[in-house]
């Protein structure tokens, strides 16, 4: 048995406390100070805000005031935060790690430097070394998993990237369940392009809305960009048509922030519209990766890492979500 901790309270934070009891390890949940709530909820009732069954029995809860105590003899650290939310979730770790525990991250998202990305996962692992000398293993979750599915132990398969895939191994092994099916592999940026570009690349999805035709050309055309991405930077185009990619756009263009988001520009909203009408105050990981990526992603076609032929939809909606103008897809340019 091991003992894992979770930072991050929100859904899929919480979720991930189903197989990881199942498995019988030791499981300490940490809020965020975003998720006061809900550890007071769970104090209380053992009940999730978001969930309708209690969180599975042992369970430990924490308030974010508590990290260093949640912290100590863990021996993984799971990193349920929003993609926002990483450089909150790195100060704090900076100060209350005292060993080089393993980082697993269930966040989505990629880090913007000049002129390249490169996967969170790496990115934390830099800045914990470079503030603190430590050199922490990481790793990151992809592919298809709906919180409230997990929650329920219905059928959930996951991939697990590392850099190092004996890494990769030993995690799916520590959280696999008869129900929730991980696997492992190398190819970390693979994996990350997908569990970040499918959040922005469901937008587009989600405005062709009830258009099955459309939905579908969307969708390929997102596909086919992500994989053109994956090369750019080095990854492993397999691993688009796999779970991280292929599955989990599937599942998050059906329903989610993003989807509904996309809903809204089909509807002839701009992005501001759509953000400070109905979905003020919503977190849009999808929209968030496209505005802080827009700049480098433009260096990266500069410099001839990326053809501009080959991304003229995630082009498109990037001048949807930071000039904002109207969403239309650039049909005639799909499938080229």
């Amino acid at each position: 048995m091991s003992t894992i901790a979770i930072l991050g309270a929100g859904v899929m934070g919480s979720a991930i406390c189903w197989p990881a009891r199942d498995r019988g390890h030791e499981v300490r949940l940490i809020g965020t100070h975003l998720d006061r709530g809900i550890i007071e909820s769970v104090r209380a009732t053992g009940l999730h805000p978001k969930f309708t069954v209690a969180l599975p029995e042992g369970v430990e809860s924490f308030h974010h005031e508590n990290l260093g105590e949640a912290l100590r003899g863990v021996d993984i650290l799971i990193l349920g935060v929003s993609s926002a939310g990483v450089g909150w979730a790195v100060d704090h770790l900076c100060s209350a790690l005292r060993t080089a525990t393993p980082v697993v991250m269930l966040t989505k998202g990629m880090y913007a430097g000049q002129n390249t990305l490169s996967p969170l996962p790496d990115h934390v692992a830099r800045e914990v070394e470079r503030r603190t000398g430590m050199k922490l293993q990481t790793a990151g979750i992809g592919g298809p998993c709906i919180a409230a599915e997990l929650a329920a132990r219905r059928h959930t398969g996951t991939v697990i990237a590392a850099n190092d895939l004996k890494l990769a191994q030993d995690l799916c092994t520590l959280l696999e369940t008869s129900y929730y099916h991980p696997r492992p592999t190398a190819d970390m940026m693979g994996v990350e392009i997908c569990a970040a570009f499918k959040n922005f690349f469901a937008i587009a999805v989600g405005w062709a809305r009830d258009d099955h035709n459309a939905a579908a050309m969307i969708f390929n055309q997102a596909i086919i960009e992500m994989m053109a991405i994956t090369r750019a930077l080095g990854g492993n185009e397999a691993s688009v048509w796999g779970m991280a990619g292929v599955g989990d756009l599937h599942v998050t263009s059906l329903a989610g922030r993003n989807s509904r988001l996309g809903n809204y520009l089909g509807q002839g909203l701009s992005y501001r519209e759509a953000i400070s009408g109905p979905m003020r105050g919503e977190t849009i990981e999808g929209a968030d990766l496209g505005i802080a990526a827009a700049s480098t992603l433009q260096e990266m076609i500069t410099q001839g890492k990326l053809g501009k032929s080959a991304v003229p939809l995630m082009l498109a909606l990037i001048a949807a979500l930071t000039g904002d103008q109207k969403f239309n897809p650039p049909w005639t340019d799909f499938h080229r």
